[in-house]
Order: C-alpha cells, then sequence, then structure tokens
C-alpha cells in the first residue's frame, strides 16, 4: 500500500485502499491507521455516541441530544466526542450555543471495505 492510500484530505479518505483481510495482509502503516479508528470505536460510549448519532433524524445530533443519555458528566461526554473527532470518524459543526456532530461516512466505508470477506471463489474450490 503506498502513502496515498492512507491519505485523509479534507475529511474524505482517498480512493478505497485495501482489499479485504482474507484476501491479503494489510501493511504496518494501513494497520496502524485502522486501529486507531477501531480503537477511537472500543469504548462502549463511544460506540453508542457513534450510534445515537449515526441513527439521529437527519444524520446529525445536537450534543444536547447527546448528554442526558448517558449517566455521564458532560466533560466526560465531550471527551469521548472529541476522541471520536480526532479519529476522524464524526465532525461537528457550532451553531449559536450547541455543537451538532454527524458521522463521516468515509471512515466508516473505509472500516467497513477491510472487514467485508472476499467475494471472490476460494483458490482450488
Amino acid at each position: 500500500m503506498s502513502n496515498q492510500d492512507l491519505a485523509l484530505t479534507e475529511g474524505t479518505w482517498q480512493p478505497a485502499c485495501c482489499s479485504p483481510l482474507v484476501r491479503e495482509p494489510l501493511s504496518a502503516e494501513l494497520s496502524a491507521e485502522l486501529s486507531r479508528l477501531f480503537k477511537a470505536m472500543g469504548d462502549p460510549v463511544r460506540l453508542r455516541l457513534l450510534s445515537l448519532i449515526a441513527s439521529h433524524a437527519g444524520g446529525e445530533a445536537c450534543v444536547c441530544d447527546l448528554t442526558g443519555v448517558f449517566d455521564l458528566t458532560g466533560p466526560t461526554i465531550s471527551h469521548h466526542l472529541k476522541v471520536l473527532r480526532e479519529a476522524g470518524l464524526i465532525s461537528g459543526e457550532r451553531r449559536g450555543t450547541w455543537v451538532y456532530y454527524r458521522v463521516e461516512p468515509d471512515a466508516l466505508r473505509r472500516l467497513s471495505d477491510v472487514l467485508v470477506p472476499d467475494q471472490a471463489p476460494a483458490v482450488g474450490a
């Protein structure tokens, strides 16, 4: 894989980077990049936040819609949202006093592309 395969340009990933895990091993660079995304989703609160944002009407959610769902403090929720944002899984836009978050579909597509089983028949089958 080339460095171009890993590039994030203005919030969108470069063209599909990778074949499924079952077709060929991941490069060290791609493994490191993808693991950062999976790690950000590896916390139950962050995974649930990602799900709440993605499934919210209109594809975006106000932080005010997210804080009351958890038995956590506002700063803790903000920390989890920051981790998701820094990983590139969500983006946010301030409108007045609230921030509205939306899921970055290219990041999710990148993760799913590597997990999809190869549809080609196995050699010798």
